[in-house]
């Protein structure tokens, strides 16, 4: 069965309104396993985390563009590139967007695993040398590429910056100012398109497995975080 052997938990809800049904109701098994096997859009390969609704509402590609947080504690306005990148350049990008926030960085953990389509947990780990956690992550590449209850972020509190490999392995950067973080994804063949669209902003699933969730509480361990943070 491949990629439907693996759970995926949650067809995204958020997007879904009124009586709007989803386009995987009703689906045969052997379409919605035709289905989920794919994972190249024209030139853009997805990871084994996520796939776009059945219909494809929004086809995957590669691109970023400008955004903005609105932060309610501080009430400001705080800019945020968002970015997609396809699988083959994905992590190595990732990697070259945290040289950027210094040699010393606190780190996220999120997981959503046993937490349903609504929960996730949060766990913090502050003052880790960047080539440390670089080397650490390189370990669990498979994990963070593949799992789509699974996500890191790291940020240079004293910036602040932040730099996000979420879920649903979108690139995204938090703080100002951003042009080094354009140059990277320019350089790596990530173009500007602020009329791009993520398959986030659509129905789609997440997949993960019993693997993926004993290789998180083993890279949780080596990064020394033992409780949640909130």
């Amino acid at each position: 069965m491949g990629f439907l052997k693996k759970f995926f938990n949650n067809v995204f809800e958020e997007n879904r309104v009124g009586a709007h049904s989803s386009s995987f109701e009703m689906l045969a098994d052997e379409d919605l396993e035709a289905h989920l096997n794919i994972d190249k859009y024209d030139n853009f390969l997805l990871t084994d985390a996520i796939r776009p609704s059945y219909d494809v509402q929004i086809k995957p590609r590669q691109a970023y563009r400008h955004d903005v947080y609105q932060d309610e504690a501080t009430q400001s306005n705080v800019p945020v590139l968002m970015a997609s990148a396809s699988r083959t350049k994905l992590f190595d990008v990732f990697l070259q967007l945290l040289r950027p926030l210094g040699s010393n960085v606190d780190v996220v953990l999120e997981t959503s695993h046993n937490l349903g389509a609504d929960g996730h947990e949060d766990l913090y780990r502050e003052h880790i040398d960047v080539p440390v956690l670089i080397s650490i992550l390189c370990e669990y590449e498979d994990l963070l590429m593949n799992d789509g209850c699974t996500g890191v972020a790291v940020l240079n509190p004293n910036t602040p910056q932040e730099v996000q490999f979420d879920e649903h392995k979108l690139l995204i950067v938090y703080g100002s100012p951003l042009e080094t973080y354009e140059h990277i994804l320019e350089r790596n063949g990530v173009p500007c398109d602020d009329d791009v669209k993520f398959i986030t902003e659509a129905e789609h699933v997440h997949s993960s497995c019993e693997r993926y969730k004993r290789q998180f509480e083993e890279l949780k361990t080596r990064l020394g975080m033992d409780v949640a943070y909130s």
